[in-house]
C-alpha cells in the first residue's frame, strides 16, 4: 500500500492546463504588442501641395457674405440674388451666423448696428446703430497663389 500509481488523466490535465497557459501568455504578449505598434505608428505622411481645384474649393469654402447677430436679436436682414431668389429675409437671434456663397448678392439691414457684416473673408466696417444700410457684394476671385 505504500506505493502510489500515476493517474494517467491527472497528467493529461495538467498538459493541458500547462498549454493553456503558455496560450493564454503568447496572445497576450501579441495583443500588447499590436497595441504598442498601433500606438507608436508613425505620423500621416505630409500632402503634397494643393492642385488648382483643390485651391479653387478652399477659396469657394469663405462665404461671399457672413452675418452675425451681435445683440440680444436683431431685426430684419434681406438678403437676395439680384433679381432672383430671396435667400433670407427675417429677424435673426443673438449669436446667430447666416453664410452665403453666391457670386452676387443685395443686402438690406434694418439695424446696422446690430450686425457684424464679413465680405469675401474681410471684415466691413460697422454701422450705426438704428441706421438702416443697403449694399451689393460680389465674390471675389482667388488672387495669385490660391
Amino acid at each position: 500500500m505504500g506505493r502510489h500509481r500515476s493517474d494517467p488523466m491527472g497528467m493529461a490535465r495538467l498538459a493541458l492546463i500547462g498549454l493553456g497557459v503558455v496560450l493564454l501568455v503568447a496572445l497576450v504578449l501579441a495583443g500588447a504588442r499590436a497595441l504598442v505598434g498601433t500606438l507608436s505608428a508613425a505620423a500621416p505622411m505630409p500632402r503634397p501641395s494643393a492642385t488648382p481645384e483643390e485651391s479653387a474649393t478652399a477659396t469657394a469654402k469663405v462665404p461671399t457674405l457672413s452675418i452675425v447677430c451681435t445683440a440680444e436679436a436683431c431685426p430684419p436682414v434681406l438678403v437676395r440674388v439680384p433679381g432672383g431668389d430671396v435667400l433670407n429675409d427675417r429677424d435673426l437671434s443673438g449669436g446667430e451666423r447666416i453664410s452665403f456663397f453666391d457670386a452676387e448678392l443685395d443686402v438690406a439691414v434694418e439695424d446696422a448696428g446690430t450686425v457684424e457684416i464679413t465680405v469675401n473673408g474681410t471684415p466691413r466696417p460697422a454701422g450705426k446703430a438704428g441706421q438702416r444700410e443697403t449694399f451689393s457684394v460680389t465674390r471675389s476671385a482667388p488672387g495669385p497663389g490660391g
